[in-house]
């Protein structure tokens, strides 16, 4: 039983492929249109190939503008910059924890400095700690845009109330 279909199987197989062989003895359509086109552009070469490139002309000289801020108005980069801090007046909660001065016990009006990848934290009496359970990153989320730029650590100090 299983023979007989098989071989019908095989023979409608080779009907089928008999078909698409007979359909497909001449070129289509389509090849004998790519078959002429080709044969047009044979021997043809596209504009500028094998052509030496023009000398390039001499530019006259521009003038040369300054378009830079004047520099009252220019911000310094990050590397020019020694550091940043920023006030903090409420109480400082770190991992569930409220950040206290080592030395006076303060635990709020704090200055929050970064510098050199560092954070530190410097009380109202003048104290200062490194604090590791912030990163820089928490710092860039947490400051705002500078507002001023000092020479000295006094004057940043002298400018925020410290």
């Amino acid at each position: 039983m299983k023979r007989a279909g098989r071989g019908a199987e095989v023979e409608e197989d080779a009907r089928v492929f008999h078909r698409i062989r007979r359909r497909a003895k001449g070129p289509s359509e389509a090849q004998k249109r790519f078959a002429e086109l080709h044969a047009r552009m044979q021997g043809q070469v596209p504009p500028g190939i094998g052509v030496p490139a023009p000398e390039p002309q001499p530019a006259e000289p521009t003038a040369i503008v300054d378009d830079f801020l004047p520099p009252e108005l220019r911000v310094p980069s990050h590397d020019q910059v020694e550091g940043k801090m920023m006030p903090w007046k409420q109480p400082l909660v770190l991992d569930g924890e409220m950040a206290t001065c080592a030395e006076c016990g303060a635990y709020r009006d704090w200055l929050i400095l970064s510098t050199r990848g560092e954070i530190w934290l410097r009380c109202r009496a003048g104290h200062q700690q490194l604090e590791t359970r912030i990163d820089t990153a928490w710092y860039n989320r947490h400051s705002g845009p500078a507002d001023s730029t000092h020479a000295t650590f006094e004057d940043c100090l002298r400018h925020l109330g410290h």
